[in-house]
């Protein structure tokens, strides 16, 4: 796989070029943090960023969970090792076809890294989200059905919770990217996990979040040991389609 190092060109007509777009090329995934605790007004300006993500229908049904307790944080951590160790039970400690060895090498450490400092976390967010039940009226089905046409209302009867699922997750997942861009543009490091759903009856429980409320990703917050740099993402004549595959 054809990766580099991107950082954010000068535009060519000399225009300054936005910060944003400085902050997104050097957002490291940063999973080596100090434990000096993070002020909740720092947090609370990344869950505004987050909020202020776009929301389906506008219901903002999203609720986020904040962790900065130590004693919370310890009784975490074996759920998080768990976790860890499951997941890179399935990666492996060798990098996929196409990846730079050295580089998934480090990936690897700093994942270890967290999970064994993981009591330490100053602070941990948990993004959640509660669908409302569908309520269609008869009418609506029979226009729903009419609009897309028998065949493809059959394919949505048999992909219905998969689109459940990407609809849930598209409330949630641009306000936790927003809140990835707030926190480097703190200075403090973050990355985002689903790791905690392989157990997540388990973290529910020990955080208290009802069983209707389905839980979206864990993001260790706190700030970094290291330094933020570029990013290594394939170049985009790599990935883009123009008009048609």
């Amino acid at each position: 796989m054809n990766t580099q190092a991107i950082l954010p060109e000068t535009p060519a007509d000399g225009a300054t070029e936005p910060a944003l777009f400085a902050a997104m090329a050097t957002m490291r995934a940063m999973r080596r943090l100090k434990s000096d605790p993070v002020p909740d007004e720092l947090l609370d300006r990344l869950i505004q960023a987050a909020v202020w993500g776009p929301s389906g229908g506008n219901m903002q049904r999203y609720e986020y969970v904040v962790v900065t307790d130590p004693a919370v944080m310890a009784e975490l951590a074996p759920l998080w090792k768990r976790c860890v160790d499951a997941y890179l039970a399935t990666t492996g400690k060798y990098a996929p076809a196409g990846m730079d060895e050295a580089a998934y090498g480090r990936m690897v450490a700093a994942i270890e890294y967290q999970r064994d400092h993981f009591a330490e976390t100053p602070a941990l967010v948990i993004p959640c989200y509660r669908f409302p039940e569908p309520r269609m009226e008869e009418e609506g089905v029979r226009k729903y059905a009419e609009a897309l046409g028998p065949e493809a209302t059959a394919r949505m009867g048999r992909i219905q919770e998969r689109f459940s699922a990407l609809a849930e997750g598209s409330c949630v997942y641009p306000g936790v990217q927003n809140l990835l861009l707030a926190a480097r543009g703190l200075g403090l490091a973050a990355n985002i996990t689903i790791w905690h759903l392989m157990l997540e009856e388990e973290w529910k429980a020990a955080l208290g979040i009802p069983e209707d409320m389905h839980t979206f990703a864990a993001v260790p917050v706190g700030w970094p040991r290291g330094n933020f740099g570029p990013v290594r993402r394939r170049p985009v004549e790599e990935v883009v389609h123009r008009n048609r595959w």
